[in-house]
């Protein structure tokens, strides 16, 4: 006798189906879960150091970072403190030991939490964990002056002022950026006070990514949330 063949009935698919959309469903809400803390993260990181900066300014009539590592001791009455600037009235641009003691003076006058060492000479010895804090993504923040940031017609022109900034650090996907963008600012990477950074080696922090590649054009000035890139960098400027 001929075996009969079994197959699944219209009701057992109907019910695997089932299971796979709510499985799917779960994971993508998962996702989206997991995102919108990671923005709400950066979010905050951004709000807490910009107010911590001013909070510092306006009690110490000083510049964190900038201020001489002498002035911060005596100030925060911290004799430990030995990073400081050249009280020059900003945190300039590539200088490593400015912008790695804004973290040690902002922290010791508990305008910040965390514990940073200072004294950085170079990037290399920027990006430890001691140094600076990182995003999200495991990117290292930096705060200071800079020109290095994207408008709509390229490069800041020479005209441009520089700008005090907060770079984000790389690592940074690019539905996060347009999320964050989207909580705090225009929602296009271009324009307003958060913005994609310049070049493929922003002068703080080096992307594996252009800025071409985390949008679809200059024209556009949005973000190319299709081309999923996973690496970039932005910066909030002041």
């Amino acid at each position: 006798m001929p075996r009969r063949q079994h197959g699944f009935t219209l009701v057992e698919i109907a019910i695997v189906l089932v299971i796979v959309g709510l499985l799917l469903g779960g994971i993508l809400k998962g996702r989206e879960l997991i995102d919108g803390a990671r923005v709400r993260n950066l979010a905050g990181m951004n709000a807490g150091i910009q107010a911590a900066y001013y909070g510092f300014v306006d009690r110490y009539r000083q510049v964190p970072g900038d201020m001489t590592a002498a002035a911060a001791a005596s100030a925060l009455g911290d004799a430990t403190i030995t990073a400081g600037g050249n009280s020059n009235g900003r945190i300039d641009a590539g200088n490593w030991r400015e912008a790695s003691a804004v973290w040690v003076h902002l922290t010791r006058a508990g305008l910040l939490q965390g514990s940073y060492d200072g004294g950085a000479t170079s990037a290399t010895r920027y990006r430890v964990a001691t140094m600076a804090p990182q995003n999200a993504f495991n990117g290292y923040m930096l705060l200071g002056q800079t020109r290095d940031y994207s408008t709509t017609t390229g490069a800041p022109t020479a005209a441009q002022a520089v700008r005090l900034g907060l770079v984000f650090g790389n690592n940074i996907p690019v539905r996060i950026a347009r999320e964050l963008d989207l909580k705090i600012d225009d929602q296009r990477p271009l324009t307003g006070a958060l913005r994609f950074t310049g070049t493929t080696t922003f002068s703080h922090r080096g992307v594996s990514e252009a800025t071409t590649a985390c949008m679809t054009s200059a024209t556009t000035n949005e973000y190319d949330i299709a081309g999923d890139a996973q690496n970039c960098n932005l910066v909030y400027l002041y």
